[in-house]
């Protein structure tokens, strides 16, 4: 962390560039990349990460533009700056891709992420886990004698918190979906 407690590289909104393109620190980037809404373009975009060694830690993808057959991929990744830049200029020329944007340097973006929770438990674990359902808002979508589905969107940090404190309650199994995420203020 440098004197200013600056934590992250630089936005498109600063006249300085405060992260070093050659840091071997790794961080967390979501790309948001517009592409042509045709068939191969995700496994075209999917391969360029593959075959480099890239990990995507989340992916989502919907279409964006009916008319003009558009769709959003969004990409949690992670890499050193100069990865990071590397992969948004492979993806920029690619030719199905019209835009990528860095959501994690180009200002404040919302993100959420959504997640099911299967949780087992009789008597006072049960109640135990609706309350603290009700705490963080999650929905019961699936209810037996013996478990309780929750449904919970939020961000990746509070979905952790949630299932971390429904382990010692009889934590069974989690489907969490990739990270939607936009821009604010534009």
């Amino acid at each position: 962390m440098s004197a200013l407690n600056i934590k992250k590289g630089s936005s498109s909104h600063s006249a300085y560039d405060l992260r070093s393109a050659l840091s071997e620190v790794e961080e967390s980037h979501t790309l948001a990349v517009i592409v042509e809404n045709e068939p191969g373009v995700l496994a075209r975009v999917i391969g360029l990460f593959s075959g480099r060694g890239y990990n995507i830690d989340s992916l989502t993808v919907a279409e964006v533009d009916h008319t003009g057959h558009r769709s959003r991929i969004t990409i949690v990744t992670r890499g050193t700056p100069a990865v990071i830049d590397q992969i948004e200029a492979q993806l920029s020329r690619m030719v199905p891709v019209h835009a990528v944007h860095d959501l994690t340097v180009e200002g404040p973006s919302v993100q959420r992420e959504l997640a099911l929770v299967k949780v087992r438990g009789k008597g006072e674990h049960r109640i135990e886990a609706l309350r603290l359902a009700e705490i963080f808002r999650a929905n019961v979508v699936d209810s037996t004698l013996e478990s309780f589905v929750f449904e919970m969107t939020g961000t990746p940090e509070k979905i952790d918190a949630f299932v971390e404190l429904m382990r010692p309650l009889g934590l069974v199994e989690i489907a969490r979906t990739g990270v939607a995420a936009l821009a604010r203020g534009v």
